[in-house]
């Protein structure tokens, strides 16, 4: 779709979602960003809102857009309103760059209030996809990001302290390994989160412990008594968990 072929009367003035979409791939927590026309910036997966649907939803169709998934974990974690989010002169300058016409131009630089939303993908399940403000979809390390526009920085930010603060009430991990998996994986995964190192055996025990985890067979490594014990999740105990909550674990 051309830019300029965007329903502006459509939306909600001055309202959009923007989507913290995580990745797990080799052993690191990834963040799937955009790249702005004016090839200075990075940006978060994000939309407005249409008039005739729900803000959730409007989440929901940004991220299948964006990734090609349909039904992953999606939470609204917070609404940035600050005045100051967003500077006239970089606004201006990205609209530069997209070459609109005057009816967009308006659009783009009115206030924006924007709701944050965290999803949890499998890495080798997406797709990929820029959108017509974008040059390309790529992913990064959640310790190496570029230069972000606005408070997309914050936006980030805040999506990991959310999800920091569910870990220790909720399970993770269902949507961000594959089948199969050893638990250092997982392990991994909770400390990138939490931002500290766990202990392996006392990690090993509280996992375990939930009895949301199937033990599968070894992982060949072509030392079969150092091969981990591969590992699935039981979806049904999972999501029971996941509604009901575990207590504070980790």
């Amino acid at each position: 779709m051309d830019i300029n072929d965007l329903d502006t009367a459509s939306f909600i003035p001055g309202l959009s979602v923007d989507n913290v979409i995580f990745g797990f791939h080799n052993n690191q927590l990834k963040v799937l960003l955009l790249a702005c026309k004016d090839q200075k910036h990075w940006m978060l997966p994000g939309g407005y809102v249409l008039k005739t649907e729900s803000v959730d939803a409007a989440a929901e169709r940004v991220l299948f857009d964006r990734t090609g998934l349909h039904k992953v974990y999606l939470q609204q974690f917070s609404v940035f309103g600050d005045p100051k989010r967003s500077s006239a002169q970089l606004v201006k300058g990205l609209v530069k760059s997209m070459d609109l016409d005057e009816t967009l131009n308006q659009w783009f630089l009115q206030r924006f209030i924007t709701i944050g939303y965290y999803a949890l993908v499998e890495f080798e399940k997406v797709k990929p996809i820029p959108d017509p403000l974008s040059l390309a979809c790529d992913w990064f390390d959640i310790d190496q990001l570029p230069r972000l526009i606005f408070d997309h920085q914050a936006i980030i930010e805040g999506a990991l302290i959310a999800m920091r603060q569910h870990l220790n009430f909720q399970p993770i991990g269902l949507n961000l390994l594959p089948s199969s998996f050893p638990l250092k994986s997982l392990q991994l995964i909770y400390e990138t989160i939490l931002g500290k190192k766990l202990d392996r055996p006392n990690f090993n025990r509280k996992i375990l412990s939930l009895g949301i985890l199937e033990k599968k067979e070894k992982q060949f490594t072509g030392a079969a008594h150092k091969a981990p014990f591969l590992y699935s999740f039981k979806k049904k105990e999972y999501y029971k968990l996941l509604k009901e909550g575990i207590g504070e674990t980790f």
